[in-house]
């Protein structure tokens, strides 16, 4: 079975990140017809997610992303499409989730 494998290292801190994972799973349940389930942890959570042909997971931490999904024989044939896609939806989400943080007025001294 093809493997998609995807590390993105962010700046977050794992409430913000959890908001960008939770809207990355709607997307892929919504676009994909995936299944999500949702494991929190004290210090990085785990979405599941499966549908025929699919079966992975995106665990999301304080600084980083780590996606791993296995793709059936159906699929494989679309790997690099697939990974591209699921990458610019990521990539996007967490563009607008850093941008919030830099667009936040900063505070002068004195």
């Amino acid at each position: 079975m093809p493997d998609i494998r995807i590390h993105r290292e962010h700046q977050l801190g794992l409430p913000r990140a959890r908001k960008v994972a939770l809207a990355w799973a709607d997307y892929v349940e919504d676009r994909f017809g995936m299944e999500c389930s949702v494991l929190k942890g004290k210090t990085s959570d785990t979405i599941e997610f499966t549908r025929s042909g699919v079966k992975g997971r995106l665990i999301v931490a304080g600084d980083h992303f780590d996606l791993d999904a296995h793709l059936g024989l159906l699929l494989g044939a679309f790997a690099r499409t697939i990974e591209s896609e699921v990458m610019k939806n990521l990539e996007d989400r967490l563009a607008e989730a850093e941008g919030a943080t830099s667009a936040a007025p900063k505070r002068r001294k004195g």
